[in-house]
């Protein structure tokens, strides 16, 4: 048996073929197609295809980020609580959280999720046999509302809120023939997030109702093909690499317009026993830094940078701070020379730093920072470290883990690798059918 794994990007399609056995035996990546309004997405994979000379009968596993990915827009009750339990399960499904509305809504507060154009809105709220009203409220409101279209055409609703109102909210939405998956409370009591059981309706979501009506392609083929977004399977494939090593896992992807990071995590003593937060920690989890990214939001990296006060560390701030202006003017450009090598490890490092800041502090000032500590693997992904030398892996992964005055804890005794053949995908993507070959492509990262 031959497997060939895709990724739809954003910009490339990126694909590996795999024996049976889970040995990677080539990897291409091709300009994504059809994105553009013209086109078709599936003529960048058929060059792919002949690219890795794939035979015939091979298996095909495919997600997808293409067209902006997953939108998402979550309602709660409250925003410290409920919203904010919504807006991580939502994150670590891979969606980009593109609204977040609390309490009940408003005909203002419908428009603005309308404006915010969502794939899906997750309806969250109250924990179980907590308080309904707000939860049944705002299911009436968004089942009349028009956001992506009217009823049946209307945007995919998961309801992930009460599960003692779960019915009575989703008739509510069913009198106007509103497309709605039920999950789990992502809360059933507090400090506890449940994220699995919305996390797989949002995925099932995605497959239903948005995929294939992105317009990336004519052909059904592409929607059929297409077993998750992208972001929900590297995080499968952290969890898969993080059983392999045995521990804890945190992984940065340095992109062109955002930098993930994504961490697997043990909790261990006190952080496994008490529930010190209102919302609690998601041990499996991916937060997503709209404002860092190599080249749309370069310059971005550089305000960041400002702000944690980072200044000081680049040797060349003046000469990074005019190339930076450059890129986001030019997000197709690579690197000239070594000179222009050397700024956009600089620019990494930058990104690296504040990204990883972000993910281990408390996203409240009453909440427990990300335990961080324990973490055995740094895994860094993405074009920059694909193509730097070691030199440059070594700055920024190095400076991640040396980073003592970040406001977090370092780990105590980790190792940093670079995804250099972009397989966290692959490994996440056979997770569920081939656990035995993605353990294996896990392997070889």
């Amino acid at each position: 048996m031959t497997i060939l794994a895709v990724d739809f990007g954003s910009t490339f399609t990126k694909g590996a073929l795999v024996a049976g056995d889970g040995t990677v035996i080539r990897t291409a990546a091709t300009p994504t197609t059809g994105t553009q309004g013209s086109g078709d997405i599936l003529d960048g994979y058929r060059t792919l295809r002949r690219a890795l000379d794939v035979p015939d009968d091979a298996t095909v596993h495919a997600c997808s980020s293409a067209g902006g990915g997953l939108r998402l827009a979550v309602v709660g009750y409250e925003a410290t609580v409920t919203a904010q339990a919504g807006h991580r399960v939502g994150l670590s499904a891979g969606a980009k959280v593109v609204h977040v509305a609390s309490g009940p809504l408003t005909t203002k507060e419908v428009s603005g999720i309308r404006a915010a154009r969502p794939d899906i809105v997750l309806l969250v709220g109250g924990t179980d046999g907590g308080n309904a009203d707000v939860l049944l409220h705002n299911a009436a409101r968004l089942g009349k509302a028009a956001i992506g279209g009217h009823g049946a055409h209307a945007v995919p609703i998961v309801l992930a809120g009460n599960i003692e109102a779960r019915d009575e909210a989703a008739a509510l939405l069913a009198e106007t023939q509103r497309p709605t998956i039920l999950a789990g409370n992502v809360l059933p009591e507090i400090g506890v997030v449940a994220p699995e059981s919305a996390r797989a309706a949002i995925r099932e979501a995605f497959l239903r109702h948005v995929i294939g009506g992105k317009g990336l392609s004519k052909d059904p083929a592409f929607g059929t093909m297409v077993e998750g977004a992208t972001p929900d399977v590297v995080l499968r494939g952290v969890e898969v690499l993080a059983s392999r090593v045995g521990g804890d896992v945190l992984v940065l992807d340095i992109g062109g317009a955002t930098t993930d990071v994504y961490s697997v995590i043990t909790p261990e003593g006190e952080d496994a026993s008490l529930r010190k937060d209102v919302v609690a920690t998601l041990w499996h989890g991916r937060t997503v830094e709209g404002d860092l990214g190599m080249r749309w939001n370069a310059p971005g990296v550089l305000e960041a940078a400002e702000s944690e006060r980072l200044v000081e560390s680049v040797p060349c701030w003046e000469e990074l701070r005019t190339y930076a202006a450059q890129l986001a003017s030019r997000p197709d450009a690579v690197p000239a020379d070594d000179r222009e090598r050397r700024l956009d490890v600089e620019l990494a490092r930058l990104a690296a730093l504040v990204a990883v800041r972000r993910h281990a502090r408390p996203a409240q000032p009453t909440e427990s920072p990300r335990p961080l500590a324990n973490v055995t693997t740094l895994v860094g992904s993405g074009g920059v470290l694909r193509h730097a030398d070691e030199a440059g892996r070594e700055r920024v992964l190095g400076s991640v883990l040396a980073d003592h005055a970040g406001g977090w804890k370092v780990p105590r005794a980790a190792k940093a690798e670079v995804d250099a053949s972009y397989l966290l995908f692959v490994a996440g993507l056979l997770a569920e059918q081939e656990p035995d070959a993605a353990a294996a492509v896990a392997a070889q990262i």
